[in-house]
């Protein structure tokens, strides 16, 4: 590695590289750490940028961040395609949650409620208003939603463009695994490895597998469905994601799991499910099955801000199902926060200290 530098990040996923982009904006001269053994989980991920959809109860905090994050997508992703010419797969056709039983309808009803109770825009359809959207899907629905603002993009191609970015701002990549924090040469370091930030920082974040599945349309026409589909069948859930490119993906498996092993059981729930909604799945190739590891946190909120007790280390990590959509909101904030040297009260809720009983309105860095 050369010279020391203002600002080193360790990981090189979405929020890794979106932060070492922003930070090199100000000014500042930073690098990447990313080791070279494996992908991340954003290379299993589907993409879903799901506020409404996902808000679940009790995570109020959380959904509030989420809403932020995703109303930022649209010129992140403009601005980001502006200067890389890389096109994101960014598409904004919405999402419809969907219910194939009596049971998965109450279901989706009682999310429904309260996801309008907190002013999101989602509105009831029934089964007949549904299939006028996708007549593709089952005549066997019983009924659902539209979450219009749910929108998606192409993980993949959103880091091959944040690899172009980073680089066209003079960001130094440097390919190596960081097992010490104190090896790597920076005034501040900021620790985005997903699951492997639990050993950097002793942080409470643990794996959590997650199996998807790639199927390619035939002939290489585009899917036969525009809408991202979230699907409540039979008691479970599984989300149909169309690519323009001809690509479906489908999720995923929610396993607390460390191994990367592929199962013929999840490939078969998956897409029993897949085909229960859209029937004309059965005839796409299965091109490809990924396996990821999210990683989680015991509140399923991200960690944001400094390190207790650990001064120049700061935290952006623990998205658990949502790095992708709190890209954009992550990158901005710890660009801030390494600019100010100052953790913002609007972020108190996601600070590394509420795990140890230290949380506070605003923190100033040591």
């Amino acid at each position: 590695m050369g010279a020391r530098v203002d600002v080193a990040v360790i990981g090189g996923g979405p929020v890794g590289l979106a932060i070492a982009w922003r930070c090199a904006q100000q000014g500042q001269r930073v690098s990447v750490h990313q080791s070279a053994a494996g992908e991340g989980a954003w290379w299993a991920s589907a993409g879903m940028l799901a506020p409404v959809a996902e808000a679940n109860f009790g995570e109020g905090e959380l959904t509030a961040l989420l809403v932020r994050s995703a109303a930022r997508w649209p010129a992140f992703a403009a601005e980001l395609t502006s200067l890389t010419g890389h096109d994101l797969g960014y598409r904004s056709e919405g999402t419809l949650v969907v219910a194939l039983t009596s049971d998965d309808l109450v279901e989706v009803e009682r999310l429904m409620a309260y996801q309008q109770s907190l002013g999101l825009p989602i509105s009831a359809l029934r089964a007949s208003e549904l299939r006028e959207r996708e007549p593709t899907m089952t005549p066997r629905l019983r009924g659902g939603a539209l979450a219009p603002a749910d929108h998606q993009v192409d993980p993949r191609r959103l880091v091959a463009a944040l690899q172009v970015a980073t680089a066209r701002a003079g960001v130094e990549t440097v390919a190596e695994h960081v097992a010490d924090p104190s090896t790597v040469d920076a005034d501040i370091m900021v620790v985005a490895a997903g699951c492997g930030s639990a050993v950097l920082t002793g942080l409470p974040v643990r794996p959590v597998k997650g199996q998807t599945l790639r199927l390619k349309a035939p002939g290489g026409a585009p899917p036969e469905f525009r809408h991202v589909i979230r699907g409540y069948v039979g008691g479970r859930q599984v989300y149909l994601v169309p690519r323009s490119h001809g690509e479906v993906v489908v999720g995923a498996t929610v396993e607390e799991r460390s191994d990367s092993t592929v199962t013929a059981g999840a490939v078969m729930e998956l897409m029993r499910d897949a085909v229960d909604l859209v029937p004309g799945l059965a005839e796409y190739e299965l091109a490809e099955v990924g396996v990821g590891h999210r990683p989680g946190t015991p509140d399923n909120a991200p960690i944001l801000g400094q390190l207790p007790g650990r001064p120049g280390v700061v935290v952006a990590t623990g998205h658990y199902r949502h790095g992708i959509v709190l890209t954009p909101v992550t990158a901005d904030a710890i660009a801030e926060m390494v600019r100010t040297r100052v953790d913002p009260a609007d972020l108190a809720p996601f600070n590394p200290g509420r795990f140890s009983r230290q949380r506070e309105g605003t923190v100033a860095w040591s």
